[in-house]
């Protein structure tokens, strides 16, 4: 369980609209509350496979296309957010900053 009591997910909604308000240029909230985000190290704890990860990107991907318009601005955030989730998953075997190494 990701959380103590799933009915009440005021704190997630919170640091959520943060960390998304700051990524795409509105104010450093995130940073000011939480620190630097690390998102893999924030997630590392849990473990995200396949299932995971496209579990998040159903809810994450419904929001989008039913609150953004602008299908440039909806293409962009889907983008980012296939990207993230992939990037979160942690039962790969790969280092946690693969992209560190040379390929």
């Amino acid at each position: 369980m990701l959380y103590e009591d799933p009915a009440n997910l005021v704190k997630a909604r919170q640091h959520l609209t943060w960390f998304l308000a700051q990524y795409w240029g509105g104010p450093m909230l995130f940073n000011e509350n939480r620190g630097h985000p690390k998102l893999r190290m924030r997630h590392m704890p849990f473990r995200i496979g396949n299932l995971e990860r496209d579990r998040w990107l159903v809810h994450m991907l419904s929001a989008v296309n039913e609150l953004v318009t602008d299908d440039s601005l909806r293409a962009t955030m889907t983008e980012y957010f296939v990207k993230a989730a992939e990037h979160l998953r942690n039962d790969t075997g790969l280092p946690i900053s693969s992209a560190d190494y040379p390929r």
